[in-house]
């Protein structure tokens, strides 16, 4: 008898000490540079949360978003499939369609099978409902059809109408007195207009913006009511950072998955009045601090609930930086020695490396060891087979076939990860080891291919200053081998 309780409590005391599933934030920003933090080497501007990161984690320089710009760098990150390989999947306007089939595997739903409550909180532009969306009643599909549990979100962009958050699929505050409506191709009459009222904005426009206003800022297509339900620039940050932090503390019983895609730094920046003014930069510096101040917020909760040590945080940035993207708010101006991709050449919408070569971070107190950094090659693609394993199961391969599990090289238990990534603009370009190609432009006629092979060693030529695809004609043969159908 005593041999049998004996041994029942041995085994209760096993089951105790088993580690449990970790939590899982993936904190996304939005048109973040790799020059644009602290510790990557920026010094107009200082990230002391994203530093944090850094120094309890593990740093990647050559971390990638899947694509340069944002839609498909979600699409990709979110299925696993790089979204070259279908249709549609390029920058949406705010009332396209979900483009995420209901029923296909996802990060969220694999990991909500294993058994994690998942939620989203911030920045969508995957697209909702079925086509002819209305915005009045339940928007279905929404994030949560496709494996959220919960969803607060704007539809697309902050430069993009409608104007409001959809939480689990209806708009927050509308009244039925007051209903929306929205139209990308033709103004409703009365309502402001960013060209004939270009005097009353408190944010110009330089290219695009300038249809309807809401907020005093020029937009992307044309809304007419919501009043009530109009989101406040200004307090955007605070309002998203409130709904990922009070998800957080509805989830601590976990395990629990956070994807929290900031708007920051994307245009219109219109950062919280208290920190107008802080670097110097104009808008777009203030905007950064801003968007480290949205990290800490996370990062404090995680701390006060006692969860740190078992939640896997991960940073990245959808693509890279990008100064003028619209508006006169003096990023160019203003941004004196500041390099927004640092080393690199390029940006946003680029396949050079700025357009997708971003911050990436991993902080797990629990697996990964504080301080350290890192050049293996990983990919946002590979996050959801490599969070599947991280949650103890696995993604189905048929669905993701561009993601792989690259969980050793994110935990900096190996010092190698993939053997070649792609990088996705218009056109595609392929890294193997130190050394990238970038093929011909195909622009948006993909059959007929101008200009010449650019091939670089990024190992010497981080900026892609020298092209020696002339004098290197069998790497180009190589590297030519390794680039999708779509490139060839």
């Amino acid at each position: 008898m005593k041999l049998r309780l004996s041994l029942v409590f041995l085994l209760a005391g096993l089951a105790a000490a088993a580690p449990s599933k970790p939590n899982i934030v993936l904190i996304y920003a939005d048109d973040l540079g790799y020059g644009d933090v602290s510790c990557n080497g920026a010094t107009a501007v200082i990230t002391p949360n994203v530093d944090r990161l850094a120094k309890e984690g593990l740093n990647f320089n050559s971390g990638y978003s899947a694509s340069s710009t944002c839609t498909p760098s979600r699409y990709s990150m979110l299925t696993g499939e790089y979204a070259f390989r279908r249709k549609g999947t390029g920058i949406l306007p705010g009332d396209a369609k979900l483009i995420i089939q209901p029923g296909r595997a996802t990060l969220p739903s694999v990991l909500k099978s294993a058994g994690y409550r998942t939620g989203v909180v911030g920045k969508w532009h995957l697209g909702l409902g079925a086509g002819n969306l209305d915005w009045n009643r339940e928007i279905r599909p929404n994030p949560n059809d496709i494996g959220f549990d919960h969803s607060f979100i704007m539809a697309a962009t902050g430069d993009r109408v409608p104007c409001v958050y959809v939480k689990n699929g209806h708009v927050v505050n509308l009244d039925p007195a007051d209903p929306i409506e929205v139209n990308y191709k033709t103004p409703f009459p009365g309502e402001a207009d960013g060209i004939r009222d270009r005097a009353t904005l408190k944010m110009d426009w330089n290219l695009g913006h300038n249809a309807a206003v809401i907020n005093r800022v020029g937009r992307i297509g044309y809304m007419k009511g919501g009043k009530k339900a109009l989101w406040n620039d200004e307090t955007m940050c605070d309002t998203f950072a409130d709904e990922a932090v009070s998800f957080i503390e509805r989830s601590k019983d976990g395990p629990f998955f956070l994807y929290f895609a900031t708007h920051s730094i994307h245009v219109p920046r219109i950062p919280n009045p208290r920190f107008v003014g802080k670097t110097g930069m104009g808008p777009r510096g203030d905007a950064i601090l801003e968007f480290d101040w949205q990290v800490g917020r996370v990062l404090d909760a995680l701390d006060r609930l006692g969860l740190a040590e078992n939640t896997m945080v991960i940073l990245a940035s959808d693509n890279g930086p990008v100064l003028d993207d619209g508006y006169k708010d003096g990023a160019v101006e203003k941004l004196g020695s500041h390099k927004p991709a640092g080393p690199f050449r390029g940006g946003k919408y680029s396949t050079y490396e700025g357009g997708s070569r971003l911050p990436f971070l991993v902080r797990w107190p629990a697996r990964v060891k504080p301080g350290g950094s890192t050049g293996a090659i990983v990919s946002q693609v590979d996050l959801p087979a490599t969070l599947a394993r991280v949650a103890g199961t696995e993604f189905p391969k048929a669905e993701a076939p561009d993601s792989q599990d690259l969980l050793p090289a994110l935990l900096g238990e190996q010092p190698k990860g993939r053997e070649s990534v792609i990088l996705h603009a218009i056109d595609v370009a392929v890294r193997a080891g130190d050394w990238k190609l970038i093929p011909p432009s195909a622009g948006r006629k993909p059959k007929v291919r101008k200009g010449v092979y650019q091939l670089y060693d990024l190992s010497k030529d981080p900026g892609e200053t020298t092209n020696l695809a002339a004098s290197h004609p069998e790497k180009v043969a190589e590297l030519s081998k390794l680039l999708p159908e779509v490139a060839r």
